[in-house]
């Protein structure tokens, strides 16, 4: 027969066991968890350390000329159903008729920022991390990690992947994985492929003089590349004031600044045809 006293004793022994044992647990995991902090707090000495990487302050414009003239002189090894639909998009942009890769106000995202970009950039350096700002939308933005961590063993795919960097001498070299298979690998605008994802790119930044910015780039695209494409795109230096960055808004174009009936300022949507608004003039207020 069951001893309801002794029953409620060894329950109570549970419920403190079992507290002791979830105590012992956490304390177990105070210090892994303290090593798996991913941005400490930086020291003086990790401040006093960025004076002594290269100079790339300022704005930076790509060199528009040379990425066309690299695309025709080297083109992207396209695998046959790559290229068959690769020619297809540059017939029609011959035509007059392109289709627009990037009329929907999504990312160009990695690695089309870089290699077909006709916008400004800044570059800014903190300690374990280097941030490249696109002058086009907010939604340009890279965090390259340079504080020693790896890559995810998992990572959640986004538009600008997963980027870890380390210094060579005055060269950044970066390394990007776990970029979304819905992101173009652009010789154009309006000729390009879905990466389909495995995508893998590698950077060597650095300057070649003290006005001139270089990003080689090993492009490992294996579900429509036949082979890893390397490929070099060239930024120049502008301090003059007329170069700084300016805020662009892509969805900004979608709306008309109208004044609604109590005088508040407001913004109001427009008609869309094919991806692109109707002029305002069509579009009068409600």
């Amino acid at each position: 027969m069951l001893n309801h006293s002794s029953f409620d004793a060894r329950a109570r022994w549970r419920r403190r066991t079992g507290c002791a044992i979830a105590v012992l647990a956490l304390c177990g995991n105070c210090a892994s968890a303290a090593e798996t902090v991913l941005n400490p707090a930086p020291t003086a000495q990790d401040w006093a350390a960025l004076a002594k990487l290269p100079d790339w302050s300022g704005v930076w414009t790509p060199k528009i000329s040379d990425q066309n003239r690299r695309i025709k002189a080297d083109p992207m090894p396209w695998n046959p159903q790559a290229a068959k639909q690769v020619a297809t998009m540059a017939a029609d942009e011959a035509a007059g008729n392109p289709r627009g890769l990037f009329i929907d106000c999504l990312p160009e995202a990695m690695p089309s920022w870089m290699l077909i970009t006709h916008n400004a950039m800044e570059i800014l350096f903190t300690p374990g991390r280097v941030t490249l700002l696109g002058e086009s939308d907010g939604n340009r933005l890279r965090r390259i990690y340079t504080d020693g961590r790896g890559h995810p063993v998992d990572p959640d795919p986004t538009f600008h992947g997963h980027s870890i960097g380390r210094w060579d001498g005055e060269t950044l070299v970066v390394d990007t994985v776990g970029v979304l298979p819905q992101t173009f690998l652009a010789v154009s605008e309006a000729v390009g492929m879905p990466n389909n994802g495995d995508l893998h790119v590698i950077e060597r930044i650095h300057l070649a003089d003290s006005e001139t910015l270089y990003d080689d780039l090993e492009i490992i695209a294996p579900r429509i590349l036949t082979r890893p494409w390397k490929t070099t795109r060239i930024y120049f230096r502008q301090r003059a004031r007329k170069y700084d960055i300016v805020e662009g808004v892509c969805l900004q174009g979608s709306f008309a600044e109208r004044v609604d009936k109590n005088g508040n300022a407001v913004f109001v949507p427009v008609p869309q045809a094919d991806g692109n608004p109707v002029p305002i003039e069509s579009a009068p207020p409600k």
